[in-house]
């Protein structure tokens, strides 16, 4: 497992608080595994509510008809570079 960035680590501490991931502490998310299915197992309810978390915190919307949404949460990495990229100043 490689180590969390910063942007990482705050974005796993909102995916445990925000989806109630219990037995799951955000240090343990490798940012490279899968967010869905195989890796930690994620599923379209927990991608819901995870985007308006996401909205709330970093001020900007996932939009649900996204072509780039599976490659955006594909993984934690993933994730935290794509709302580096678009998160409100």
């Amino acid at each position: 497992m490689s180590a969390q960035s910063p942007a990482e680590s705050a974005l796993a501490q909102l995916l445990v608080d925000s989806l109630n991931l219990e037995g799951v502490s955000p240090a343990q998310i490798d940012p490279e595994a899968a967010l869905f299915g195989e890796g930690l197992g994620l599923d379209s309810i927990d991608a819901l509510e995870l985007a308006l978390a996401i909205s709330k915190t970093y001020g900007f919307q996932l939009r649900s008809d996204n072509e780039e949404n599976r490659r955006v949460f594909a993984s934690l990495r993933a994730l935290a570079a794509h709302i580096e990229q678009h998160k409100a100043a």
